[in-house]
């Protein structure tokens, strides 16, 4: 499953690490809390922790059903995270008395509902990156710039498909009726790992079409407008693309899903699955990482990358793209 870039330049080789230390995540909110409600919004910094262990950790405090915890996004265990839960009002006082050796409430606002799955804006990393000489960094700090400037690929990180990568083909048996999965969360996962392999090996192929660094745009393809609007303009979509003015998006198969048409249609269609029972999407093909910022210490061979990103994209991405280089879980060191 090897992922491609807009930008075909020579290997960045560094070093990062996945720890509490070199690889920082903060959840962006999606909006302002409304102060007032029955809902307790808690800010909360974990390390060295996956999202369940620490909802797991405030449902066992407070004796209740970690169902009734909400959040909006599964945060990484091996670095330290900040996001956002929700629990109900009544458990105040006791939310108090609460402590955790790797677990610290930070804020806490009041709401008028519970955070459901997405309800954030994106995410904001720092991430340290090693073994940098003053060329690397020079290289790093203009190839982010092309980045922001023409698009990341909006690839599903290598995290999606298990540790081996072997969850594709677990899924693939599903489908195909050869494998039988009861567990229903399994079952959703599986279905999910089906959609994100074959946008990626859309992806891939749309991105290897791109001249000048740039995407290339097909008749018949399907934009998300700044209103959040998918249309398939007739004119202008190379124009309105370069301008920002409309994000390409890709298939992520199954029923009810605004498909492509045309030429570009011709190509989709080779990743898509039109008898999946469950709900398609479309996915923005590319994303522009914002408020990158570069701290190079030449000391100690070491650059600070900060950037967020929207929802459900993946930071190793960026690192792969700067790089040049994919990644799998056995490279993530965790020093």
């Amino acid at each position: 499953m090897k992922r491609d870039y807009l930008q075909k330049t020579h290997k960045i080789d560094f070093d990062f690490y996945q720890n509490q230390k070199d690889f920082i995540v903060d959840e962006i909110a999606l909006g302002p809390w409304a102060q007032k409600g029955n809902f307790l919004i808690l800010q909360v910094q974990k390390i060295e922790l996956t999202t369940w262990d620490m909802i797991a950790a405030f449902a066992e405090f407070l004796k209740l059903d970690a169902q009734k915890i909400g959040y909006a996004g599964l945060k990484d265990k091996h670095a330290t995270t900040t996001q956002y839960i929700s629990i109900e009002r009544k458990y105040e006082k006791e939310l108090k008395k609460f402590r955790h050796p790797q677990i610290k409430i930070l804020q806490s606002f009041l709401h008028n509902k519970s955070i459901q799955m997405g309800d954030l804006k994106g995410n904001r990393f720092e991430i340290n990156l090693y073994d940098i000489d003053d060329i690397k960094a020079g290289r790093i700090e203009k190839l982010t710039g092309k980045i922001s400037k023409h698009g990341l690929p909006n690839y599903f990180g290598f995290q999606r498909f298990g540790r081996d990568g072997d969850s594709i083909e677990q899924a693939k048996e599903m489908i195909k009726g050869e494998l039988h999965v009861h567990d229903a969360k399994l079952k959703k996962f599986l279905i999910s790992v089906y959609q994100s392999y074959y946008f990626n090996e859309w992806l891939k192929e749309r991105v290897n079409m791109s001249e000048d660094e740039k995407w290339k745009c097909l008749e018949g393809d399907v934009y998300l407008t700044s209103q959040g609007k998918l249309v398939t303009p007739k004119a202008n979509a190379q124009k309105d693309y370069e301008a920002k003015k409309l994000t390409p998006t890709g298939l992520l198969c199954g029923r009810g899903v605004f498909r492509a048409v045309g030429e570009a249609r011709e190509i989709e269609k080779k990743y898509d699955d039109e008898f999946l029972v469950e709900k398609g999407l479309r996915r923005e093909a590319l994303i522009y990482p914002e408020n990158i910022g570069i701290v190079y210490k030449r000391d100690f061979g070491l650059v600070t990358l900060s950037f967020e990103l929207p929802r459900g994209s993946y930071a190793t991405i960026f690192l792969e793209n700067i790089a040049n280089k994919n990644f799998s879980a056995k490279d993530v060191k965790r020093d």
